[in-house]
């Protein structure tokens, strides 16, 4: 049997209405009577009749799509993050299209245009590690399409996002590992070019100098988030005269890595080496031997927040053609979760 889409014309014709008057009365035009209106909304029921969403999208310039960008989906942060997109997209009526750049610079911009094609409304974002021009992004406003940035946002003042405050957690972080009587503290950092490694890295050396401890700068390495790298940084900083006790990881993931690698070593985790690390993933409670603590960084919140302000945006863009003067910059304040032995 023959597949065939229904069309307004083809329920004109049976009713032998008007394609206007059967428009009207799908949208229940008061113009319509009731009759009329009860006709054509059954038959189109009967008929299967789905409204021509290129069509609505040139009458109502919306397409009730938004879009997500986001490295990738096999870590557990943007599992939960897409959650709170997605809570909030429902609640408003949306669908979500989503993108991953797995930290390809390229990728990204390859999604982002494929996402202006399909007309979404607006963008929630977190950029790449390698991101550190945003040409690409900025070109969105041209197409008046809203962007709010998430977790890995733009060291842009006039942009919308919403991030973890990666200042007070490692504050918190370092303050604990001092508490535990730690004086060598290592740093397996992220990428140079991501802004919250840097800011990872200042507030480290501010902990240390207010405590009165010796800054050595060869305890702080920077790698790409691959195992391959971790180890390296590992290999690195337990061959130094003095290696760390502790170690602070930019998250989880590196944090696992790392603690295999002290175990291959023959240390013992949490005795001969500590670490803390970042994102506080399920999985960490079902170590053996976890890191002493994890700073919360509330993923689902960060986004659920970075999409509330997307629809609000659009709010105002369906609602004025005023100029957004004012820009959101919220900052989430993360917990740090001591683990049991």
């Amino acid at each position: 049997m023959e597949n065939k889409i229904t069309t307004l014309k083809e329920i004109a014709k049976r009713l032998n209405f008007s394609i206007s008057t059967v428009s009207r009365a799908l949208h229940n035009h008061p113009s319509i009577g009731l009759r009329t209106t009860m006709q054509v909304q059954n038959l189109a029921k009967e008929l299967n009749y789905e409204p021509n969403q290129t069509a609505l999208f040139f009458k109502q310039q919306k397409t009730h799509t938004i879009g997500v960008v986001l490295p990738s989906l096999k870590e557990e942060f943007f599992s939960q993050a897409i959650n709170g997109i997605e809570d909030v997209a429902q609640l408003n009526n949306y669908s979500v299209l989503i993108g991953q750049s797995h930290d390809d610079i390229e990728k990204e911009k390859q999604i982002i245009v494929a996402m202006k094609n399909h007309h979404v409304d607006g963008l929630i974002i977190s950029i790449s590690k390698h991101t550190k021009e945003y040409e690409h992004l900025l070109a969105l406003e041209r197409y008046n399409i809203p962007v709010v940035f998430f977790d890995r946002v733009p060291e842009l003042p006039k942009v919308h996002k919403v991030s973890s405050n990666i200042n007070t957690a490692t504050r918190q972080a370092i303050e604990f590992l001092i508490k535990k009587g730690h004086r060598r503290i290592g740093v397996i950092n992220g990428p140079d070019e991501m802004q919250s490694c840097k800011d990872r890295t200042k507030t480290y050396m501010d902990v240390l100098q207010k405590k009165r401890i010796k800054i050595d700068m060869g305890l702080i390495i920077s790698n790409d988030l691959t195992p391959g790298s971790t180890r390296a940084a590992m290999q690195t900083l337990l061959k130094l005269k003095y290696p760390p006790t502790a170690i602070l990881t930019i998250n989880d993931y590196v944090a696992l890595d790392a603690i295999q690698y002290a175990r291959k070593n023959k240390l013992k985790i949490n005795k001969d080496i500590s670490f803390v690390s970042y994102a506080n993933l399920p999985i960490t409670n079902y170590l053996e031997h976890p890191p002493l603590a994890s700073v919360e960084q509330y993923p689902y919140e960060q986004s659920k927040k970075a999409a509330q302000i997307l629809f609000e945006l659009l709010e105002k863009r369906n609602n004025t053609n005023d100029k957004e003067s004012t820009y959101n910059h919220i900052l989430i304040e993360g917990d740090l979760v001591i683990h049991k032995k």
